[in-house]
């Protein structure tokens, strides 16, 4: 049943629909409504063979799968877009990006807050971790995101050749720096937190030290026994054969997307441009489609009382958006033509200065009520609604 169930099957239909659509080039509705069924369901096989790659090869590597899993996805679809359109599409990576960051900060981290808090009356976390993840995504963000539209070398919002190659650069070190951070050297500031241990009643340094030592157990048993003791509903360790098995899945479901993905391109462009809404709401589709699997195991994980998984998993998405998916855009720009544009518009601008100091104010405390997550869904509505009607 396990080798039947949907995350094998889908990428192995998705492989052969794409060899039969490939050399049609199908424009018919009902062909592409199927088509992008597929494109939907593949890329959450994706992320499911990445998680079950990451169990079995552990820290650190297995931090890295799903991100890199997730950016191939993201670049794969942003490049497509920037090949196979005769359109403008200089702003693309940029808005696709700019739409992950609010997303993630607003959309995942606000749900997450919302759905804890009301069931738990107390969303907890570990403020020293979710501070530094927040840190180097508004780092990145600014860097690669901002930047660009104050410089003067280059007119317009663009890098020059060498600002560019410094921020990827840039992007990647930082992002390299978070990862050893958390998987490695501060990996206890990244597990999840106890409501007993982060209550003020409790004044015992030893009731603390129990507290947060059985939420490290929690955290960290699935590394160590066969067994779901972490009840976080993944997966248990896998043996070698599926973790090659879904290695082998995840290639082919890769391919899939990229592929499926270009042959989607013009129906998704030709949608956004029927319904009359700007070409930044390509960029949007886009992060929605690869963040929806972050969102589920975020929401699934808050449900649990471990918003802390929440958290991580937000934060990480949008330090991969930016600093991945910007280095990989730079390498590619070689080969593309065109201009790259990475720098927002003053609303863009406002609105990440908007979204920085909310996190920042809702992560200070290390614990957050319903309010909290309200608000980030308010500024993830505001995006949306001013991204369609600018």
């Amino acid at each position: 049943m396990r080798r039947l169930s949907w995350t094998t099957v889908t990428p192995l239909l998705a492989a052969v629909a794409l060899a039969i659509a490939w050399p049609l080039h199908p424009d018919s509705a009902p062909v592409l409504g199927v088509l992008s069924i597929l494109l939907v369901g593949v890329v959450l096989a994706a992320v499911h063979h990445a998680e079950v790659v990451a169990h079995r090869v552990g820290e650190p590597y297995g931090s890295l799968v799903l991100a890199v899993a997730v950016t191939i996805i993201e670049v794969g679809l942003i490049v497509t877009l920037m090949v196979t359109t005769d359109k403008d599409t200089a702003g693309l990576a940029r808005d696709t990006v700019f739409a992950a960051v609010m997303i993630t900060l607003n959309g995942i981290v606000g749900i997450s807050l919302l759905v804890g808090a009301l069931k738990h009356h107390l969303a907890v976390f570990n403020p020293e971790g979710t501070g530094a993840a927040l840190a180097t995504v508004i780092a990145l963000a600014v860097l690669c995101l901002v930047v660009p539209s104050v410089t003067t070398s280059q007119p317009g919002p663009e890098f020059t050749g060498a600002q560019l190659a410094f921020a990827a650069i840039a992007s990647l070190a930082l992002y390299g720096m978070f990862v050893f951070t958390q998987a490695i050297r501060h990996r206890d500031f990244f597990l999840p937190v106890t409501q007993e241990a982060h209550s003020p009643l409790v004044t015992s340094k030893a009731a603390a030290d129990a507290a947060a030592a059985r939420a490290a157990a929690d955290a960290g048993s699935f590394e160590h026994e066969p067994v779901d003791l972490d009840h976080d509903g993944h997966a248990d360790p896998p043996t070698d054969r599926a973790a090659l098995t879904s290695l082998g899945l995840l290639v082919v479901a890769l391919v899939a997307v990229v592929g499926l993905a270009k042959i989607e391109s013009p129906a998704i462009e030709s949608g956004v441009a029927a319904l009359g809404f700007p070409p930044a709401v390509v960029g949007v589709v886009i992060a929605l489609l690869v963040l929806a699997p972050e969102t589920i195991a975020a929401v699934r994980a808050a449900t649990r009382n471990r918003v802390q998984v929440s958290l991580n998993l937000a934060l990480g998405s949008a330090m991969a958006s930016i600093g991945l998916t910007i280095p990989a855009i730079a390498v590619a720009s070689i080969w593309l033509d065109g201009p790259l544009e990475l720098g927002l518009n003053q609303l863009q601008t406002v609105l990440l200065v908007l979204t920085a100091a909310v996190a920042i104010l809702t992560v200070v405390p290390g614990r957050a009520k319903p309010l909290q997550g309200g608000v980030h869904l308010v500024l993830l509505a505001a995006f949306l609604f001013l991204t369609i009607a600018p």
